[in-house]
């Protein structure tokens, strides 16, 4: 009886090697003239293939199949091996091919979970006749197939060639050893050396190894074979080339990577930034994202890209911070409005004095979205004097809206990057002041102020009134581009405010985008209403006072409107407001005992000094000379007393009091109608060739035109 190794005993070489016969012609024929039974019992393969004359060693875990190996191996039998058509652990006819290979058994090892490892050997072909029993063991009545050789030139030389092809592959493969070459060089038998050469190829499936063991013909085999083999070549060597052509770039990835991993894991022992995790708590919070796929795409390659990065370079801290640009920005969110009309003009109410037309527009923008639920936001410019409240206004909308608020100031921006961002290949690169507040907001559809927007210019950097035209469009808005982001930025639920003091600078294209509603400057009665509701309350409270230390009363407002300020707005008067309530405050906290608590008329001029603004000094008064005129300032329009006065000279006219171009050009016309006219008003012509003249407008630091 033959001893059956246990626990893998004996094994420590690889069985591969231990087991490489080189069969000669004579031992070829030996196995073809061997006694074969016309019964033999059949051991099924479910994922494996033996050709004659190969060593296969398998694992066997069937039942069956395990009794019928100590079976075989014992009585020293030989047998039967078909590969199955399908990998099912039940046999029938149906799955098992009809050509096989006669084996006979090497070696049994038996495992520790009680299966086998056999080594068998291929010895010749045959062919099933008719199945006799698949229970408990398959046997069958076969027939021997011999392989019929073509002893031509033709056949010698498909045979040299495949030894060639061969030889070649496995010079070229990294899954074949060197030896197989001397084993090549070494195998006599032409039908054993194609078996070898097809049980080792990596790339050919079980079907048409079965194929080619089915094949009678040497001759057809040996071509079928170097087809095989000169398709396998060709992979191989376009495979190489490629590697060839990458390979010194990744050399110097994996050097690169290699040093990383080292210093990564250096970092970690010290306590350092490990940037796996990095990577990792970006790709966490991505998780929890709302954004639709085209962003979903973008960032996981643009995340791909920062792992493979050295976090030395300059380039890694832009890619972390485009990364986390793409989380921080609120693609999909949005604050919920408020629908409350009631509400939204008591906020508005409540905040401001007057601008009804404003307060008008915001409550009809409120009752169209209430019912329409889902509209473009509108893109309104509020124009008008400083100090009019155009930029609180905008406060006020997004409390009565119940929306996000951000602020951009636009004065003296020159360079378009400011707001469509610049190119991220660049190191310091950043997203465009739109973005960065959208990102700021922390909502896709707040109140956004664009204030001064008069105020842009261009230079050599761009022109960023034209790169405005996008965001202002309702038509182009939904999908702004960034350059920084490289991808569209849906604006179109923003509520853009724009605001600006002259809208003669605002260039036609852009104008014509908004809605212009004009904010008026206030009356003297309406500042005072303002002074008492709002400004005073304000300033009491700024600085750090209470409303029983200290009251100003009516006539003293309405001299600090008409005699300390000169404007259209209350920006100034709130100033000079601060300055009386300043005045108190020094006294308590210097706990004086005469604290100035009821402030009249007659105590500014001690606060703020001499009257600055003298509006009467004309007032029912006929000079020759003096004549009223209106101007518009920057402030607002205001009434001038304009001066005049001819002297001996040469006919000479002078101009002074800080005038535009129309102002000017008013004088001169004026002069010229009345050469033009000097009879008709009784003038002696030779007068204006004798008198200069001189028109002077006062508060020549103001300009004014108009």
């Amino acid at each position: 009886m033959k001893k059956i190794l246990f626990d893998g005993e004996d094994m420590d070489v690889n069985i591969q090697s231990e087991y490489v016969p080189i069969l000669s012609k004579n031992d070829e024929e030996a196995l073809n003239n061997e006694e074969l039974p016309e019964q033999l019992s059949i051991l099924p393969l479910m994922n494996n293939i033996l050709l004659p004359g190969l060593i296969l060693p398998i694992h066997v875990t069937r039942e069956s199949s395990k009794k019928l190996v100590e079976q075989l191996y014992e009585d020293n039998e030989l047998f039967g091996v078909l590969m199955q058509s399908d990998v099912i652990e039940e046999v029938s006819e149906d799955i098992l091919h009809r050509i096989g290979t006669v084996a006979s058994i090497l070696k049994l090892i038996k495992m520790p979970d009680d299966n086998y490892t056999v080594i068998l050997q291929g010895r010749s072909r045959f062919e099933v006749k008719t199945f006799n029993s698949i229970d408990p063991f398959v046997t069958a009545d076969v027939h021997r197939l011999n392989y019929t050789l073509d002893p031509t030139p033709e056949f010698f030389g498909v045979m040299d060639e495949v030894r060639d092809v061969a030889t070649r592959i496995i010079k070229l493969s990294n899954q074949l050893p060197n030896e197989a070459i001397m084993a090549i060089k070494n195998i006599e038998s032409d039908s054993f050396l194609l078996n070898f050469i097809i049980s080792n190829l990596p790339d050919i499936d079980l079907g048409k190894k079965q194929e080619l063991l089915e094949m009678d013909d040497t001759h057809t085999r040996g071509v079928e074979t170097l087809v095989l083999l000169n398709s396998e070549l060709n992979r191989l060597e376009i495979k190489n080339d490629i590697q060839s052509k990458v390979r010194g770039d990744l050399e110097q990835q994996q050097r690169e990577y290699f040093l990383n991993q080292q210093m990564r894991t250096i970092q970690e022992e010290l306590g350092g930034i490990n940037y796996e995790e990095e990577a990792n708590e970006l790709r966490v919070k991505a998780k929890k994202k709302k954004w639709s796929s085209q962003v979903k795409k973008t960032f996981e390659k643009e995340l791909t890209r920062f792992q493979r990065m050295n976090p030395q370079a300059s380039e890694y801290s832009v890619q972390r911070n485009y990364l986390e640009l793409l989380l921080d920005l609120p693609w999909s969110v949005t604050t919920k409005d408020n629908f409350d009309l009631k509400r939204a003009e008591r906020i508005l109410e409540s905040k401001h004095y007057g601008l009804e037309d404003i307060k008008k527009r915001i409550i009809e923008y409120l009752a169209v979205l209430k019912l329409k639920k889902n509209m473009k936001a509108p893109i309104l410019c509020l124009y008008g004097p400083p100090g009019v409240g155009k930029t609180s206004l905008g406060a006020s909308i997004a409390e009565s809206l119940g929306r996000k608020y951000v602020r951009m100031s636009l004065g003296g921006m020159r360079d378009e990057a400011e707001i469509r961002g610049h190119r991220k290949t660049y190191i310091g690169a950043m997203p465009g002041r739109i973005v960065q507040n959208i990102k700021k907001a922390k909502a896709s559809n707040p109140v956004f102020i664009l204030d001064e927007i008069d105020k842009l210019s261009h230079s050599v950097q761009g022109d960023p009134t034209s790169a405005m035209l996008e965001v202002l469009d309702p038509e182009q808005n939904n999908s702004f581009y960034d350059n920084y982001l490289e991808m569209g930025y849906d604006l179109s639920k923003v509520f853009f405010i724009a605001t600006a003091n002259n809208i003669a600078d605002i260039p036609a294209p852009l104008r014509d985008r908004m809605e212009m509603i004009e904010v008026n400057g206030y009356t003297t009665e309406e500042k005072i209403q303002i002074a008492k509701k709002y400004l005073i309350k304000r300033q009491i409270k700024e600085n750090g006072l209470k409303k029983k230390d200290i009251t100003i009363d009516d006539k003293a407002v309405r001299q600090l409107i008409e005699s300390y300020t000169l404007e259209s707005g209350v920006r100034g008067l709130e100033k000079v407001i601060a300055k009386v309530v300043r005045n108190t405050a020094k006294d308590i906290a210097m706990e004086n005992k005469s604290v100035l608590r009821q402030v009249k008329e007659s105590d500014l001029k001690e606060i703020l000094g001499p009257i600055k603004i003298e509006n009467e000094v004309y007032n029912n008064i006929q000079i020759p000379g003096v004549g009223i005129g209106l101007a518009w300032t920057p402030v607002g329009g205001q009434i001038m007393y304009i001066e005049t006065v001819a002297y001996p000279g040469k006919g000479q006219l002078t101009i002074t009091g800080n005038l535009g171009k129309v102002m000017k050009e008013s004088a001169t016309i004026a002069l010229q109608y009345l050469k033009a006219n000097a009879k008709t008003y009784g003038i002696a012509t030779e007068l204006f060739k004798k008198i200069d003249i001189h028109i002077h407008v006062p508060e020549g630091a103001t300009p004014k035109d108009g």
